[in-house]
């Protein structure tokens, strides 16, 4: 059994700003494509897109096995037990629409029957056959789950925020690059 820990390990604090860097990107990059005029121009800039979110994805797998390898550090004793509800609740909807969101723009890149090609030189597999009204309802599920996302994430930076400036519980430290 492990000890109790007050910090995440230095690669787990580095995958977790890592990736909240290029989800915050990605997310504003997505949204930049959208009001786009389709030209070459746009479907180069929609691959680059689509990078992201597979590197997203991969990096997931490895903040997965970190987390896996070394528990989490212990929340503080003065969090009640629905303060620690939400915040298993909140890092398990992170984590799952961590997964979710870039499989469904794979999904709905496949269902348009248009690959994802990375780096411009791994072509990965279609994960479905071509179905362009499935790709329209999949592109519908992508936005509202990158919506979804924006609003987890806004609560999970307040709620970092409350614990660092309300309630003083030194709970952001756990997720500090500073010793």
């Amino acid at each position: 059994m492990q000890a109790p820990t007050t910090r995440y390990t230095t690669a787990q604090i580095s995958m977790h700003w890592l990736m909240a860097v290029l989800i915050i990107a990605t997310f504003i990059f997505g949204s930049y494509l959208e009001d786009l005029p389709l030209s070459p121009a746009k479907f180069q800039l929609i691959s680059y897109h689509k990078w992201l979110g597979i590197i997203v994805l991969l990096l997931l797998a490895v903040r997965v096995l970190l987390r896996l390898g070394k528990r989490a550090p212990a929340l503080p004793a003065s969090m009640g037990s629905h303060a620690r509800a939400a915040a298993h609740i909140g890092h398990a909807m992170l984590y799952l629409l961590m997964l979710v969101i870039p499989l469904s723009g794979w999904l709905m890149s496949s269902a348009y029957g248009i690959p994802v090609v990375l780096f411009g030189v791994l072509p990965l597999p279609d994960l479905i056959a071509a179905n362009p009204d499935l790709g329209e309802q999949l592109k519908a599920a992508h936005g509202i789950l990158n919506n979804v996302l924006l609003v987890v994430v806004i609560g999970h930076a307040l709620a970092a925020v409350k614990h660092q400036f309300i309630d003083k519980d030194g709970l952001l430290d756990r997720m500090s690059l500073r010793r």
